[in-house]
């Protein structure tokens, strides 16, 4: 392989504002894996967010690059799967897996797409030194006879546009809007864009915690949902505090702290046949490899009310956000009805090419 920008390329990153700031070009956020192709004739290289190769696990991503992008060329973007026309988290961590025989048959089964939205390099050109508005209509021009799997990032100028988007796409299981300056380079590991996520609250038990890998204070605090079946279910966890406060906190759950926790509602957190009809915490993840998953239980008593961006089926997709203790609400009435449910946005609808025109 012989590009003018060479992997590894670790991805130019964004930094979380409140509000989609104006004059710039706004895109979904996108819920999968970052990825950055180079292709070099027949050779394609897909690299992760780390630099880490991902090629192995996208088989059929491989193909579909190759007939899909220019000859020559590094383009960033995302990897997604659709399920029911939404992007679907849970099914593409599945496809990091050590064997390639499984690896194929989900290929198959749950076929992946690539989201294209930069253009780094083309031919024997590197485009990292071009302004974002040059490169965005180089990779228009690149990709323009481009089809499934392969899509670009739907794109505008236009900020009503972009407060729309993020309304709507929510429900095709994108998580919020990023902004770019019209006229910035690629800085490759550089929080030079802007993020703009949901946010919304909800009331949860905290009914466990694990300690930190620094000693023996809080690291997260363990968190849960009733189901209308009156079970508990582990839903995520809430884990940024300054050191003191995660010292504080071990004291101040210590009477909740349950000696023998054979009748907590998650005592078969350990037994994985467990982990296929309940959700619990400690469940087996090709991600967590020799980490300690082992917790402290708690009597589920104590009430939190914590922020989060989106759910993931029935768990958070990401760690929520420590906000108050809520001593005016019983553990009881903390079940997933209270979660608001985003309006069902077909994920066709949004990689949908513009009209001509």
């Amino acid at each position: 392989m012989d590009l003018p920008v060479m992997p590894p390329v670790k991805p130019m990153l964004a930094k979380s504002v409140a509000k989609i700031p104006p004059g710039m070009q706004y895109e979904a956020k996108w819920d999968g894996f970052r990825a950055i192709v180079h292709r070099d004739g027949d050779e394609v290289v897909i690299g992760s967010r780390t630099g880490k190769p991902l090629t192995r696990y996208f088989p059929e991503l491989v193909a579909a690059l190759r007939a899909n992008l220019p000859g020559r060329c590094v383009v960033d973007g995302e990897i997604v799967i659709a399920h029911g026309g939404r992007l679907d988290f849970d099914r593409l961590t599945e496809r990091i897996h050590p064997a390639e025989s499984r690896v194929r048959k989900l290929a198959e089964k749950t076929p992946a797409s690539f989201v294209a939205f930069d253009l780094l390099a083309l031919d024997d050109t590197a485009l990292l030194d071009a302004p974002l508005a040059e490169r965005r209509a180089a990779l228009a021009d690149a990709l323009r006879h481009a089809r499934e799997p392969v899509h670009i990032a739907p794109a505008t100028t236009d900020a009503a546009l972009a407060h729309e988007w993020f309304e709507r796409y929510e429900g095709a299981g994108l998580d919020g809007v990023i902004a770019k300056p019209l006229d910035l380079p690629y800085r490759p590991d550089a929080r030079l864009m802007y993020k703009i996520k949901h946010e919304r609250t909800a009331d949860v038990v905290v009914a466990g915690y694990r300690f930190h890998k620094s000693g023996p204070v809080v690291g997260s605090l363990l968190l849960g949902l009733y189901d209308d079946g009156g079970d508990l279910q582990h839903v995520g966890v809430c884990a940024a505090f300054p050191m003191r406060r995660r010292a504080e906190l071990v004291a101040e759950l210590e009477p909740l702290r349950l000696v023998d926790a054979s009748d907590h509602p998650w005592a078969r957190w350990s037994d994985e046949t467990a982990h296929a009809s309940a959700r619990l915490p400690g469940a087996p993840s090709r991600w967590s490899g020799k980490k300690d998953l082992s917790w402290v239980a708690l009597r589920p008593e104590r009430v939190l009310e914590v922020a989060y961006d989106h759910m993931e089926g029935d768990r958070f997709r990401h760690t929520a956000q420590f906000r108050r203790w809520r001593p005016d609400r019983t553990p009881g009435s903390c079940r997933y009805a209270q979660l608001e449910e985003p309006v069902r946005y077909d994920l066709s609808e949004v990689l949908a090419p513009p009209p001509p025109g």
